[in-house]
Formats: C-alpha cells, sequence, structure tokens
C-alpha cells in the first residue's frame, strides 16, 4: 500500500494576500456602518413614538380624553395626580416596563394635548435636545412618521 498523504496548507504569501484583501474590505465598509448609528436612533425614536401614541390611544379608550399636558406622558405608567383623574384607568398603567422611554439620546419626549397638529403633539428634539436643526438635529415629530 503506497499512500501519498497531502498536507500541503497555505502558504505565508496566500495568507498574506487574504490579509491584505480583508483589510481593503474593511476600510471600504466600516466608514459606511460608522455613519449609520444616528439613521439607527432616529428609527429608534420613531418606534418609541408609534408605541407612546399606541399606549396615548388606549388611554384615550379608558379615559375618554388623552393626558392632559400637566399630566403628560407620565400618566401612561401612574394614575395622574393633577387635573382631571381618568375614569378607568388600567391598573399597571399603559407602557411596558412601567417606565416612560427616554429618545434614544437621553432627552424626554416632548408631549403636548391639545397639540397645534392634531389632539396631541409628541415629538424628540432630536441629537441637540433644542427645538429645531437640521439633518441630525432635526426634530423628529409624530405627526410627521410615517
Amino acid at each position: 500500500m503506497n499512500m501519498k498523504l497531502n498536507n500541503r496548507g497555505f502558504t505565508l504569501i496566500e495568507l498574506m494576500v487574504v490579509i491584505v484583501i480583508l483589510g481593503i474590505l474593511a476600510g471600504l465598509i466600516v466608514p459606511r456602518i460608522m455613519g449609520r448609528p444616528e439613521e439607527a436612533r432616529r428609527a429608534k425614536a420613531a418606534m418609541q413614538m408609534e408605541s407612546i401614541e399606541t399606549a396615548l390611544k388606549l388611554y384615550k379608550l379608558d379615559s375618554g380624553t388623552y393626558p392632559s399636558t400637566e399630566q403628560g406622558l407620565q400618566a401612561l405608567v401612574e394614575a395622574p395626580s393633577v387635573g382631571e383623574p381618568p375614569r378607568n384607568w388600567r391598573e399597571g398603567g399603559y407602557l411596558e416596563k412601567g417606565k416612560v422611554p427616554k429618545d434614544p439620546w437621553g432627552n424626554d419626549y416632548v408631549y403636548m394635548s391639545p397639540g397645534t397638529h392634531g389632539e396631541y403633539d409628541l415629538l424628540s428634539y432630536g441629537s441637540d435636545g433644542e427645538p429645531g436643526g437640521e439633518d441630525k438635529d432635526k426634530d423628529i415629530a409624530s405627526w410627521e412618521i410615517e
């Protein structure tokens, strides 16, 4: 029995070529991925706002009205102690985890009822935390979310 074993592995040059190719790909792809965190934060804010809007609608179904500006979004997690108390406030609240989320930049969402764009206005001031702004600092408003 004359078997020949083929124990051929990769040569150093082949390994170096693969490493160079991976380095080039990383150099092209990483900058594109790194530019996306702001888009992800804006998408997360829109999703959180939709969740808050659903909770507001459930609150209105139980209470007959949306929470007032003074009661704020906190009325979705604990029965309001200011203003007109809701008729049938749901035990346990209307938001998961029992707390009002902060926007992806760590700021509170702005809630006004009655709003200037409907029965209520819900918005995030974006990355700068200030009203207005352009590009990444632009406000995210519930009435503009598709």
